[in-house]
């Protein structure tokens, strides 16, 4: 039974990772990644309500006057 030639696997192993390497790295510098996230500004418009015009008195009982 003939024996297995093994001289020629380092550099077998070693020429397929260098491969699969560079090529993850030229699938990886095509790729577009999304920007980084810039914070909204938090400005909430004020809710326009028809009582913000008027004057209006509020009358609590214990503010009535005594009878």
């Amino acid at each position: 039974m003939p024996q297995l030639d093994t001289s020629t696997w380092f550099i077998t192993i070693l020429s397929m990772v260098i491969t699969l390497f560079l090529v993850l790295q030229l699938k990886v510098s095509k790729h577009h990644f999304p920007e980084d996230p810039k914070p909204k500004p938090t400005v909430t418009p004020k809710p326009v309500t028809p009582w913000e015009k008027k004057w209006t008195k509020i009358y609590f009982p214990l503010s009535l006057p005594l009878q």
